[in-house]
């Protein structure tokens, strides 16, 4: 079994039957003994940043569903590094959070593009050995670190895309209908 880090990226295997990750990528953000964190980064909502945080201009930064978990918190990725100060550093050239008044600064002053950073609503966590566990239940395929992946905003379809460029034995399931029974 593959090892579990920070940067890694989680496939839903096409067996996955549960809805919240069907056809889901999670990048993991913190990994260690207690606990696991990740955000789906192919889930994407219909809402924009300054509709759901107060004193925003009105901008094109989009806000994808994270997870499951505190879905009414937000979180965010980039490549910005020390430009927002308290960064975690995920792997070299990507981020987790920070400072979001630098952040809120950055956005007024149009000194930050979506290209630089995205946005989540809640998150996906395990608690100590449930990925693990998952893993050797085969509900998850884990995939090298992938900034540009990471970065770019996608949708579920990003899910196929990515198992194609995958081992053969992967792609075949690449256009796999959320019910094979009506295929």
């Amino acid at each position: 079994m593959q090892k579990i880090k920070n940067g890694s990226l989680l496939i839903a295997h096409p067996t996955m039957i549960d809805d919240t990750f069907f056809k889901s990528i999670i990048l993991i953000t913190h990994h260690n003994n207690d606990e696991s964190i990740g955000l789906v980064i192919n889930n994407p909502s219909k809402i924009k940043l300054h509709e759901i945080i107060d004193n925003l201009p009105k901008s094109d930064f989009p806000v994808y569903i994270g997870g499951p978990v505190a879905k009414n918190s937000i979180h965010y990725i980039h490549d910005l590094g020390d430009q927002i100060p308290n960064s975690i550093k995920i792997y070299d050239g990507l981020f987790f959070g920070g400072d979001f008044d630098i952040v809120k600064y950055m956005i007024w002053n149009k000194k930050i593009n979506k290209n630089q950073i995205r946005f989540f609503a809640g998150y996906s966590g395990w608690e100590a050995n449930q990925l693990e566990n998952e893993l050797r239940e085969s509900s998850w395929i884990i995939n090298q670190k992938n900034k540009n992946l990471c970065m770019q905003y996608s949708n579920r379809e990003l899910w196929s895309k990515v198992l194609r460029k995958m081992n053969k034995k992967y792609a075949i399931w690449s256009n796999l209908p959320k019910d094979p029974s009506l295929n």
